[in-house]
């Protein structure tokens, strides 16, 4: 569809009042560090420099940066009387886990303000439907009952305005769903929110859905629909919430093993600063891309460097890397664009923009001097993407890696083409952990499931890639994405989902490590443990070389380093 680019996500948190200046007003940023010298040495168990290289022994750190990695012998000599011992205990260093497509501060918030109802917590739609109706039982009338994470493909489907209606008439419901696309809410809420029968399409897109009589189910699509509801239901965010939840989940993250978190389109440009001033005090290095219609705020920061290499901002833990363009919706609820219908249908759903501007915003980032990251979760909109990414870059890394985000419906030409071009995806493997049976038996059929986050077929022609969460729209934590691409299993029912799609472990950690720090333009200071790189460290409680294949995401994190300092552990 043409015309002016679609809000994205990132515009629900225009509702926060500046979420990361408030971070700044509670998190107080570290102090300085020695420039040398061996302030904590580990040793006593396995260091894993790099996914695929020779372990060592143990590990020097000082001044935020490894000072050396080798045997106990080599690294000795760096002790001093001053210096911190920690015996691993027969446990593993790592380089820290990097997810470079985790939204975190739209994760804070709604982690925060609205309850979370979503398969893990209640597994059948008879529970869900229940925890509803005591959500607002204790809610007084009048009020909202605003919920979060909801699945329609593990849930039993999409949920309508006469299901909630049944639930409560006198109290608002708005459900969001785990995709980030898509909500439903009941009658009383469309009343207050002036939504009438008639509604068409909305500027920017959104729309609601509409039951076989015509009349309105409750379903919204898309954001410019969604925010008729989000001012009406989300209290007033104030600094001292916003910045509580931002600090909470960042631990969460770091518990996971997590030091870097890249964060794609949903940080507004005005909140950078403040948000760098804070990031010293998070408990995971932060990085972020901007969206498309916010490129001009990189303009203050031009100074620094706009290009392949991350823009570090001075005195901080944050940097910014590419601009973000959304090419589709979610393949959950049929909106990403396909190539072929989806099943039990003609629908393919809909690319948000057409192959001109598509091209045009793609020109203006390659003008702009950046590099793109385009989130395409259906084949036909990434037809487009590659179109534009060779009119404006051709084969060109010149300005960083040009990313495709999910990536999820993916063709064997389409696997050829990005690698003539230079491009490299980005993959859900939550998608598979979770939905692999919905998409085989509800949305793609078993012959289109197997294109689904293809990462063997990139291992196969040469293509580096990486795993991400999106969270919100899965659970935080790297380990869970590493078991699934090497087993390919889905938790729902234990079904193998496109098995020839597999990879070993060494290409799985590369892809949260290594293949991550690189797509967000940090190789050079993350991702793996060498001399003069950042100390950003997992210790694990076990060897995931010596764990079974499925128990690879129950692999504890003992603690979590980041710059020098120990984030999260005892």
């Amino acid at each position: 569809m043409a015309g002016a680019p679609k809000p994205t996500r990132r515009t629900l948190m225009a509702l926060s009042v500046g979420a990361a200046g408030a971070a700044a007003t509670i998190i107080a940023p570290r102090g300085a560090r020695a420039a040398n010298g061996a302030e904590v040495i580990f040793r006593g168990g396995k260091v894993l420099p790099m996914p695929g290289a020779a372990p060592a022994q143990a590990l020097a750190i000082g001044g935020g940066k490894i000072l050396a990695v080798g045997s106990e012998d080599e690294v000795a000599g760096l002790k001093s009387t001053a210096t911190k011992i920690v015996d691993l205990g027969g446990r593993v260093l790592m380089p820290g886990f990097v997810d470079p497509h985790n939204h975190s501060v739209m994760s804070a918030v709604v982690l925060e303000l609205l309850t979370d109802v979503g398969y893990t917590t209640y597994p059948t739609r008879a529970k869900l439907i229940e925890a509803l109706r005591a959500m607002a039982a204790r809610t007084p009338a009048g009020e909202w009952v605003a919920a979060s994470n909801f699945d329609n493909l593990l849930q039993g489907g999409g949920l309508t305005r006469a299901e909630l209606d049944a639930v409560s008439t006198d109290r608002p419901i708005f459900v969001w769903y785990t995709n980030g696309h898509d909500a439903c809410v009941n009658s009383l809420a469309l009343k207050l929110a002036g939504i009438a029968e008639d509604v068409g399409e909305l500027p920017g897109g959104g729309h609601f859905g509409r039951a076989p009589d015509g009349k309105l189910d409750g379903q919204v699509f898309e954001e410019a629909a969604m925010f008729k509801f989000l001012p009406l239901m989300l209290p007033k965010i104030t600094m001292a919430v916003a910045g509580k939840a931002l600090e909470s989940y960042l631990r969460k993250a770091a518990s996971a093993g997590n030091t870097t978190l890249h964060e794609p389109g949903t940080l507004k440009s005005e909140w950078v600063a403040a948000f760098a001033k804070a990031s010293p005090g998070f408990a995971c290095r932060t990085s972020a891309s901007l969206m498309y219609e916010d490129m001009k705020g990189y303009e203050p920061f031009r100074a620094l460097g706009i290009g392949p290499r991350a823009t570090v901002l001075p005195d901080s833990l944050f940097s910014l890397y590419g601009v973000k363009i959304v090419g589709d919706g979610s393949n959950q609820t049929r909106t990403g664009a396909q190539t072929v219908a989806y099943l039990g249908g003609s629908a393919k759903g809909q690319p948000n923009f057409d192959a001109a501007a598509m091209k045009k915003m793609v020109a203006d980032v390659k003008a702009f001097g950046s590099t793109v990251q385009i989130h395409c979760n259906g084949d036909h909109t990434l037809d487009l993407a590659l179109d534009a990414i060779e009119a404006a870059y051709g084969s060109s890394t010149a300005q960083g890696i040009n990313r495709i985000e999910h990536s999820t419906i993916m063709r064997p030409d389409q696997v050829a083409r990005m690698k003539a071009l230079n491009v490299q995806p980005s993959f859900l493997m939550n998608h598979v952990r979770f939905y692999g049976a919905a998409y085989r038996d509800q949305i793609f059929g078993p012959e289109r499931t197997l294109l689904t986050d293809n990462a063997g077929s990139c291992v196969r022609a040469g293509i580096p890639f990486t795993l991400h969460t999106d969270s919100p729209c899965s659970p935080v934590g790297s380990l869970a994405l590493v078991e699934t691409a090497v087993t390919r299993k889905c938790v729902v029912d234990n079904s193998v989902i496109a098995p020839d799609q597999a990879i070993t472990l060494d290409q799985a950690l590369r892809a949260v490590t290594i293949d991550a720090a690189r797509q967000i333009g940090q190789g050079d200071r993350i991702g793996s443990l060498e001399k003069g790189k950042e100390a950003d460290l997992v210790l694990l409680e076990s060897d995931p070389y010596a764990a079974a294949p499925d128990k690879l995401a129950a692999i504890k994190v003992s603690e979590t380093w980041v710059a020098g300092q120990k984030k999260y552990g005892g």
